[in-house]
């Protein structure tokens, strides 16, 4: 009865706009904007499925890694052959990668042959295929003269599912296409391959890489147009692959770059994901297929199944009675009988209609001229149901590159190949429109491959060659940077030895082992208010610091920064030390402290030779100062001559420190175990607490009774139970060692590269504060800017591109080592950093300016720490211990922001220094609040 009702309903329809019954017969095929959407939010759901390792077994969108980690830059070069193995026709050709041709400038040449793979193979051995196929190879090789002793690098197109764990290496997951062939699901293809090219004998040949189809149509538009990154299939089959971020592969180790991943897409639906979308035409050819319940996708979209799928709609439509006045041939009945060709010639523009006629009548129909607008109609509907499900997909493909991205405007290349989107009249048309509709804030550029899938196989390999040959490069030049174990035990043997020699008055050392005249660390007992004052860079500070009763008590800390101008950096050191006054006046008044007279503590973070505790001989200008007429002078007696002059207010200068050793004296009023400060930021140095009986040049002025600070002095007229609390209270000094020298005479010499000599040679003094300049913040940045000018002169960074910024010293700060070595930065934003100082890199790119930044930085912190090793091993056999635990007191930026630096640092001390457990204390208030504190444990000594 049901069907009877529907007859006569249709019947009723018959005088109606052919079109609008076919609308309403294939509603359910109509997809709205709302519709793809949701589609492409499912498939974006499958992708992320499918690249987790957790959820990959299950994912019906495999998302297979494909280990292409770059598309071409232009200088790939080389010959290579390429075989493309993925339908009943397989080919071999030679292909020639030209150097210097460039982007957008062609390059390659081609010679190919078409060879017939007889019908029984495809349903035979998996090893008599491949033999035929090296058979084939070697007649190839004979045909064109090529050299059979050479070893020829080749490159496989295989376009079937593989899983690959190498570039070289392919499981064979399924058989499609009609291959039903024994003996390889699951193995290898490409040793498959290898083992018949051995059986065949004769060749020298060398399998670089085994690409899917999709891959090698990516990489053949990308050697045209470098924003190609998205391959898509729409043909027999249908696929999609595209550059995907590495740190969301988890099937790959190690998350640096970029990795094109296959998608499979054909298998989406596979789990039900699409079922609400599929018709019962889909079911019917799902069920007629050869593999029931799988690519379901495929099965709605690509040109193995658009055909058939016109068909089944005609046929249906016929039995009901709305076309053809219900006449079905035996032909329309048959399988097969409507092609994906046949349904491209429907929707040809001028002669869509006409062609439709002598399809219907070769079908054995005799078609009214309604009979052809309705399967025309027809057609249209499931071609462009088609081309929505494909732009919903790639839609949400391009959504997830701009998210991994970050951007709010994508500008992309999608590689395209396939018959179905070379022939169909309409399809590429409906496809782009659809893309833009749904991404309304992207530029999309869709560009056809010209040369099908084996000049991308080829170029895959000439990639992998040119990435291989430059990571050999890259590494080489990198080489030297690198420590062993026996380097950084000379190093610290000899830095100890220096250490050493520094103490004495004889054999000058290039470690000066300047005494500090500290003789205590902080016991907690400090009190009161102490002006601190630090010059140390371009900043002047001035703090005024409270300390309050016992230990680890609060303390309060007022402070203010004052900018150092490089006129006066650079000018005269009446004028230097004026400006300081003058900061110093301001503050005070900020204070409300004019009138006060405030012992006062002056870090001042350069070399100076010390006789007592409140007098500092500048020996040498460092980090940019170049004030004339202050080398060889008392650098107290010049900020107290600029006080006098202001005539505003008073201070009782007691101490003169370097940053260091009040780095030191800041943590040890924490820590009392800190007995070494440690600096690692523009510049580096190290103090520590030695033993008195060690230092030669400070020794004999206390015996003979000279000054070290007032009321601290060793006066003759002591009683004998004085002289020995003075002894007992003086056993230990803190020494300022100035180890920034390290290697002026050459001793470092071995682990010095060309780089680093070409960082000295521009430096303010060459030659000099060698040590320092491997090691601080200062230099690093230049260190790293001198590899990428050597890396990009070789072609091996930016494309061989050697900008004005590339050849500006300095502009390559140390703080952008920081940022580009952070772990949670992404690629695309160390590019932006680049990008920021007038490098465009790529993704490459950015992994080599990543790992040279690393291995510069590293090799920083294992010196640092090398030397660390020596100090601390030195401090325990001075006490006769056979083990010390010690804790150090760090400053600088590039201690506390650069995020490796520090665990570098701490690791090689360990392993060079067994029998010592070294803590790390961070200063918290810096060598300001260290001043402070030597002023005051210098006022207390004086008052007992």
């Amino acid at each position: 009865m049901l069907a009877a009702h529907l007859v006569s309903f249709f019947f009723t329809k018959l005088q109606e706009d052919p079109t609008k019954k076919v609308d309403r017969f294939l509603y359910a095929m109509r997809l709205h904007d709302d519709q793809l959407e949701d589609i492409s939010a499912r498939f974006q759901a499958e992708m992320k499925k499918g690249l987790s390792a957790e959820s990959n077994a299950a994912a019906a969108v495999k998302m297979l890694p494909t280990h292409v980690r770059s598309t071409p830059d232009g200088s790939e070069r080389g010959q290579f052959l390429a075989l493309d193995l993925g339908g009943s026709k397989f080919k071999v050709l030679q292909v020639k990668v030209r150097e210097g041709m460039g982007i957008r400038k062609g390059g390659v040449e081609m010679e190919e042959k078409i060879y017939p793979i007889p019908k029984e193979l495809l349903i035979g051995r998996g090893t008599e295929l491949f033999d035929h196929v090296s058979e084939s190879l070697k007649d190839f090789l004979q045909e064109k003269n090529i050299n059979l002793e050479k070893t020829h690098p080749l490159a496989f197109t295989f376009s079937f599912p593989c899983e690959q764990p190498t570039l070289n290496q392919g499981l064979l997951l399924s058989w499609s296409k009609n291959f039903r062939l024994r003996g390889l699901q699951g193995k290898d293809v490409v040793q498959s391959l290898k083992g018949a090219i051995e059986r065949t004998g004769g060749m020298n040949v060398d399998v670089l890489s085994m690409v899917n189809d999709t891959v090698a149509t990516m990489m053949t538009c990308g050697f045209d147009d470098q924003r190609c990154e998205v391959g898509l299939i729409i043909g027999t089959g249908t696929n999609a692959c595209y550059m995907e971020a590495l740190r969301h592969v988890d099937l790959v180790e190690g998350d640096e770059g970029q990795m094109c991943v296959n998608t499979e897409w054909g298998g989406f639906g596979d789990d039900g994901a699409l079922n609400e979308y599929i018709t019962e035409f889909d079911r019917d050819v799902d069920a007629a297929s050869n593999n029931p319940g799988k690519q379901i996708f495929e099965k709605m979209v690509s040109g193995m199944y658009l055909g058939e799928l016109v068909r089944l709609v005609v046929l249906k439509m016929a039995k009901v009675g709305l076309l053809f006045d219900g006449f079905v041939s035996d032909a329309l009945r048959t399988k097969g009988k409507i092609t994906t060709a046949n349904v491209a010639a429907m929707e040809e523009y001028k002669t869509g209609l006409k062609n439709t006629r002598d399809i219907l009548t070769g079908l054995g129909l005799t078609p009214s001229q309604d009979d052809c607008i309705a399967v025309q109609h027809v057609s249209t509907i499931v071609s462009f149901r088609s081309s929505n499900l494909v732009a919903a997909c790639l839609s949400a493909i391009l959504t997830r590159i701009k998210k991994n991205r970050s951007l709010r405007t994508l500008t992309i290349t999608v590689g395209v190949d396939g018959t179905v989107y070379k022939t169909h009249p309409q399809y590429p048309k409906r496809l782009h429109k659809v893309v833009r509709r749904l991404l309304p804030e992207s530029h999309v550029r869709f560009v056809l491959s010209d040369s099908g899938s084996s000049k991308g196989a080829a170029l895959v390999a000439a990639v992998a060659q040119r990435l291989a040959s430059r990571r050999k490069q890259v590494d080489e030049t990198l080489f030297p940077f690198q420590m062993s174990q026996e380097q950084l035990h000379l190093v610290k043997s000899r830095m100890r030895a220096d250490l050493e020699a520094g103490l004495k008055n004889k054999n000058p050392s290039t470690i000066k082992m300047l005494p500090s005249f500290v003789y205590h660390t902080p016991d907690g007992t400090e009190r009161g208010k102490y002006l601190a004052l630090d010059l140390g860079g371009t900043n002047f500070r001035a703090l005024l610091v409270n300390f309050k009763k016992g230990l680890h008590q609060n303390t309060r800390l007022y402070h203010k920064i004052y900018t150092v101008p490089m006129e006066i950096m650079q000018g005269t050191g009446e004028e230097l030390f004026d400006h300081l006054a003058q900061c110093v006046s301001d503050f005070l008044d900020y204070m409300g402290m004019k009138n006060a007279h405030l012992p006062a503590g002056f870090t001042f973070s350069f070399p100076c030779e010390q006789t007592a505790i409140d007098t500092g001989t500048l020996l040498t200008w460092t980090k940019g100062f170049k004030a004339t007429d202050c080398e060889g002078h008392d650098v107290v007696n010049m900020l107290r001559e600029a006080i006098k002059r202001r005539n505003e207010f008073d201070l009782d200068i007691a101490a003169v420190v370097n940053d260091t050793v009040g780095t030191m004296m800041s943590c040890a009023y924490e820590d009392p175990e800190c007995e070494v400060g440690l600096i690692a930021g523009t510049g580096t140095n190290v103090c520590y607490m030695e033993d008195v009986r060690n230092i030669e040049k400070a020794g004999r002025k206390e015996e003979r009774g000279e000054g070290t600070a007032k009321g601290e002095h060793y006066q003759d007229d002591l009683t004998e139970s004085e002289k020995k609390q003075r002894d007992a209270d003086a056993q230990r000094m803190c020494i300022n060692t100035e180890w920034g020298g390290l290697g002026d005479d050459g001793s470092l010499n071995d682990i010095i590269t060309p780089y680093d000599a070409e960082v000295d040679q521009n430096s303010l003094h060459p030659g000099k504060q060698r040590f320092e300049k491997l090691t601080s913040g200062m230099y690093l940045g230049e260190i790293v800017r001198q590899v990428l000018l050597d890396l990009t002169r070789g072609g091996l960074l930016f494309r061989g591109h050697v900008t004005e910024a590339l050849k500006t010293p300095g502009i390559f700060e140390t703080k952008y080592l920081s940022q580009i070595e952070s772990d949670r930065l992404a690629l695309l934003q160390v590019r932006s950093i680049l990008q920021q100082l007038g490098l465009d890199s790529n993704c490459d790119d950015s992994i080599i300016v990543k790992e040279v930044c690393g291995a510069v930085s590293r090799r920083a912190a294992q010196l640092v720490g090398a030397g660390i090793a020596a100090v601390v091993d030195k401090i325990r056999e001075n006490r006769g211990l056979e083990h010390l635990n010690i804790t150090v007191g760090v400053d600088g930026a590039l201690y506390k922001l650069h995020p490796h630096f520090s665990r570098v640092l701490h690791d090689t001390a360990k392993v060079l220094a067994p029998l010592c457990n070294v803590s790390f204390l961070p200063s918290e208030e810096g060598s300001g609040k260290g001043a402070a504190l030597i002023t005051a444990v210098a006022k207390q000594k004086q008052q007992m």
